[in-house]
C-alpha cells in the first residue's frame, strides 16, 4: 500500500470491488451502513468516492460539451436553479443641452432562466459467471456505463429538445438559441458554401469571437474540407501538427457524431459560437446500485446507473447555427 493511501479508503474500495464481482453478501455486511432501505433485493451499494470519480471522467473524455461547457457546481437542497437574465438594455441616453432633462429608460428588462436536473437511468445486466472471472470488473462495468451514458448526453446537448431532458444546441427554442441565430445566406439548399461559413463567423459579436469553435458531424466536414475560396485555396487546415487541432477560418472545428448531419432545404448542419455559454447543472453524482439477487435465476447481477442533470445554451448572442437554404 503506498505511504499516503487511506486504509480505510482502501478497505472500503476493496469491498465494493467484491460486490461488483460476484454480489458477496459478506462484503455487503462489513458495510452495511453503506445500504439503502431495501436489503430485501440485497440492497443497493453506494460507489466508494474513488469509483464514482473515475466514471465522472470518462464521460468528461468522450463527451467534449463537458468539457468545453459550463458545468455549474452540483444543486444542493434545491430542485432547481434559476439565473436572473437581462432580456433588453437600456435605451435612455440622449446628447443634449445643459439644462436638458433625461428621458427616464423603459427598455431595460429582465427575466430568469431555469435549470432543473432530470433524471437519466442506465441498466446492464451482467453474467455472475463473466463478472466472477473477469479480474477488472468494476473497469468493464464503468466502461460500459460511461460509453452508454456518454452517447446520451452528446446526443441531448446537441438535438434535445428540453422536454425531461437538456435543450440541445441545434434546437430552435426561445429558452435556448431561437431562429434569430439561424445562418443560411450563401448556402444553397442542398450544400454548405464558403460564403455561408464567413457569413456564420461574422454573426457573432466581437466580444464573443475570442473562444468561438465551430461544431460539425464529420459529413459535414468532409464536404467542407472539399470547399475553395475564390483563389481556387482550400477553406479547410488541417493540423499537421500532433495534437493541434484542425482550423476553419482561423477557429477549431470539433467533430461530433450526434450533430445534424442531414442535408436538405433549411436544416441545421452546424454551429459557430463560445460553447461556455452553454450550461450544464447537475444535482447529483452518478449513482450505482447493484441488485445481486433479482436475477438470480438467471444467473445474472443487475447494475442501476443514475443521473440527474440539464443543460441549455444561456446566451444567443454567442451562436450562429449554420443553416443551409431554403
Amino acid at each position: 500500500m503506498a505511504r499516503n493511501e487511506n486504509p480505510k479508503a482502501k478497505e472500503r474500495m476493496d469491498a465494493f470491488v467484491n460486490v461488483l464481482r460476484d454480489g458477496s453478501q459478506s462484503a455487503m455486511q462489513i458495510y452495511a451502513a453503506l445500504q439503502q432501505d431495501n436489503p430485501t433485493q440485497a440492497g443497493y451499494l453506494v460507489a466508494p468516492e474513488q469509483f464514482v470519480s473515475e466514471l465522472i471522467k470518462e464521460l468528461a473524455d468522450n463527451t467534449f460539451m463537458r468539457q468545453k461547457a459550463r458545468v455549474l457546481p452540483p444543486l444542493s437542497g434545491a430542485h432547481s436553479l434559476g439565473y436572473p437574465t437581462r432580456t433588453a438594455g437600456m435605451a435612455s441616453f440622449a446628447w443634449g443641452t445643459e439644462l436638458s432633462a433625461p428621458t427616464a429608460d423603459t427598455s431595460l428588462a429582465f427575466g430568469k432562466r431555469e435549470f432543473k436536473p432530470r433524471p437519466g437511468t442506465s441498466e446492464i445486466l451482467i453474467s455472475k459467471t463473466l463478472v466472477r472471472n473477469v479480474a477488472n470488473a468494476d473497469a468493464l462495468i464503468r466502461g460500459e456505463i460511461a460509453e452508454e451514458v456518454a452517447a446520451k448526453l452528446e446526443t441531448a446537448y446537441m438535438t434535445g429538445n428540453g422536454a425531461n431532458c437538456p435543450l440541445g444546441l441545434f434546437v430552435a427554442s426561445a429558452d435556448g438559441i431561437n431562429t434569430d441565430r439561424d445562418i443560411s445566406t450563401g448556402n444553397t439548399a442542398t450544400d454548405i458554401k464558403f460564403d455561408g461559413l464567413m457569413e456564420a463567423k461574422f454573426a457573432i459579436k466581437d466580444k464573443y469571437q475570442p473562444r468561438c469553435e465551430w461544431v460539425f458531424h464529420r459529413d459535414a466536414i468532409k464536404r467542407i474540407a472539399k470547399l475553395k475560396d475564390s483563389n481556387g485555396q482550400y477553406v479547410w487546415q488541417p493540423s499537421v501538427q500532433m495534437g493541434a487541432p484542425d482550423m476553419l477560418l482561423g477557429k477549431r472545428v470539433n467533430s461530433s457524431e450526434y450533430a445534424p448531419n442531414t442535408f436538405g432545404a433549411g436544416l441545421y448542419v452546424g454551429i459557430y459560437g463560445d460553447l461556455t455559454n452553454y450550461w450544464i447543472c447537475d444535482s447529483m453524482g452518478m449513482e450505482i446500485q447493484v441488485l445481486a439477487e433479482l436475477y438470480a435465476r438467471t444467473n445474472q447481477i443487475d447494475y442501476l446507473c443514475r443521473i440527474e442533470t440539464d443543460g441549455a445554451p444561456v446566451m444567443p448572442a454567442a451562436f450562429a447555427r449554420v443553416t443551409l437554404g431554403q
